[in-house]
């Protein structure tokens, strides 16, 4: 089944990405970003599977719009 997704907000101007978006049925939170394709820098990361990814999120972006709650 398809996610209802909010958009939350975005610290670009032109792409879209990065942004943030919010589920609106599970209060999920829903990240876009630069996906890291580098296979050095995904060895250091630990503890994820296979369809799952790892993206770039900008601290502002999460720091300015991300949820308090």
């Amino acid at each position: 089944m398809a996610r209802k997704l909010r958009f939350v907000g975005s610290t670009s101007d032109k792409t879209g990405c990065p942004a943030i978006f919010e589920d609106v049925d599970t209060g999920d939170i829903v990240i876009q970003g630069d996906e890291i394709t580098d296979a050095e820098t995904r060895t250091q990361m630990y503890g994820y599977s296979e369809g799952e990814t790892l993206i770039v999120v900008p601290r502002e972006l999460i720091t300015r719009f991300a949820p308090k709650e």
